[in-house]
């Protein structure tokens, strides 16, 4: 059984659905997501390109001899990750999906640059957005609003 999901980039310029089969995900630490994403991992899903379907076309970038990497040229926002050589699948980035909550991590790839030290962060002090007020303060000067 399959659930038609959707996602997208920041600005909303660019769009898609895809069916999702079952709530497996991975993280992967290889320095080509972490220099593609400016992150230390990237958590992707890893769906069929026959079952993704795109509303306003994302930007390619050829990122290495044997993949490209779609995303928005507008806000930036990078969906993921497919080979070149004609692979059935494609990885999507968790974070575009709209709701990535139902997702869950399987396993760890490109073990050999994981940055550990940011895999467990329990413990650390949690501070959540509205409580910052300075931010709060410049949302509701820009837009009558903080967004929540």
């Amino acid at each position: 059984m399959s659930d038609q999901m959707a996602g997208g980039c920041a600005c909303g310029r660019v769009r898609y659905t895809v069916a999702v089969h079952d709530d497996d995900a991975y993280l992967c630490h290889c320095r080509m997501c972490q220099r593609s994403t400016g992150s230390v991992s990237i958590a992707s899903k890893n769906v069929k390109q026959a079952e993704l379907c795109w509303d306003g076309e994302p930007d390619w970038y050829d990122s290495s001899p044997i993949a490209v990497r779609p995303y928005c040229r507008e806000c930036g926002t990078s969906f993921g990750f497919k080979f070149k050589d004609g692979s059935e699948n494609i990885d999507l980035t968790v974070a575009s999906f709209d709701d990535p909550s139902r997702f869950e991590p399987k396993h760890h790839f490109g073990a050999e640059s994981m940055h550990r030290q940011w895999l467990n962060t329990e413990g650390l002090k949690e501070i959540r957005t509205d409580e910052y007020k300075k931010l709060v303060d410049k949302w509701v000067e820009a837009t009558g609003e903080f967004p929540g």
